[in-house]
């Protein structure tokens, strides 16, 4: 394990080896009731008429033309994105692509595609930047991911999900090949990063037409133990708000990725970090150590920081992702 040297008042490592990490399990106690919680937030997303709508071409590279886009998602909210269709030749593959904290405002890194003659939407969940801006939702994720979380109903999380099927109902409706491949029985693919891998690992086990995902140091893992460890992400703002309402406890059950992890059979890889200030690589480690299907794993030496070797490990990493989609969408 690379040692950093770093000016944050603890440990980004929180003192666990690798071997300590595999061991990292999914919370013990999960309501009685998580599967139905979930499949009915799901159902409410299908019902949603997305009603997409494509806009101008914002750049051509990497083989694809990147659109703007709309779409409607639960609540009526209108949010926004991006489209990557393929310059050339049939579409083959579907990608939904979440982000982190902070939003997105442009397709940047997430293009290009992790396999050719891919198509991709890149949604902006609400409160994430200007093309996710929802009246009352807060922007800054310190706030954002404490919107809502009185109740299991009205957290924003839970919501954030739902934003993401409904991305993937707007790209079946866009791309009507895709529409035929999922009916043929090849899935969609879901990569998310951070924020966006922990909404994956809540969306992906009860949604059938993603065949496969892609999770990078996702968040949301193990919130029992998250709440006890400190950190520079939003979740410092979760465990100062346990703090002051510990019954907030009960709400973060259903919204465990680690939890959710135990529920997903489909092929999965989960990129970890053995050193990440923002999300405590115990958590992300959890999410991996729960899979209950075809789980791999891609160890990384960071997460969330910047050090000297980052720009190889991340061409690695997106080497890792197309190898595995070339195996797990077929």
């Amino acid at each position: 394990m690379t040692v950093f040297t770093h000016e944050f008042p603890f440990d980004p490592t929180y003192g666990y080896t690798l071997d300590q990490l595999m061991d990292v399990p999914a919370p013990g106690d999960a309501p009685d009731d998580f599967d139905g919680f979930w499949r009915g937030r799901y159902e409410a997303a299908r019902a949603v008429a997305t009603r997409p709508e494509l806009g101008p071409l914002v750049e051509e590279r990497d083989g694809v033309r990147i659109y703007e886009v709309t779409y409607t998602s639960v609540g009526g909210v209108r949010l926004g994105g991006w489209l990557a269709l393929p310059v050339e030749g049939v579409v083959e593959h579907g990608f939904v692509i979440g982000h982190g904290y902070g939003g997105r405002d442009q397709a940047g890194p997430d293009v290009p595609l992790p396999l050719p003659r891919s198509a991709a939407i890149l949604p902006c969940v609400r409160g994430m930047v200007e093309r996710g801006l929802v009246d009352g939702v807060p922007t800054v994720s310190a706030e954002h991911v404490l919107h809502g979380i009185g109740a299991r109903e009205t957290y924003v999380i839970g919501e954030c999900v739902a934003d993401l099927w409904c991305a993937a109902t707007a790209l079946l409706e866009l791309v009507p090949e895709l529409r035929e491949l999922v009916t043929a029985g090849q899935g969609l693919g879901y990569l998310g990063e951070s924020f966006g891998g922990g909404l994956g690992a809540l969306a992906l086990p009860w949604d059938d037409r993603f065949a496969a995902g892609e999770l990078t140091v996702p968040t949301f893992g193990n919130h029992p133990l998250r709440l006890t460890l400190d950190c520079a992400g939003s979740g410092a703002s979760v465990r100062r708000y346990h703090a002051d309402h510990p019954e907030v406890v009960d709400v973060l059950r259903y919204f465990d990725a680690a939890t959710a992890a135990t529920r997903l059979t489909k092929p999965v890889l989960v990129a970890a970090a053995l050193f990440d200030p923002s999300v405590p690589p115990p958590g992300q480690f959890a999410v991996h150590n729960a899979l209950a299907g075809r789980g791999e794993l891609h160890v990384m030496e960071a997460g969330h920081f910047e050090y000297a070797g980052k720009d190889v490990a991340q061409a690695e990493l997106a080497s890792a992702k197309g190898e595995f989609f070339k195996r797990a969408l077929v």
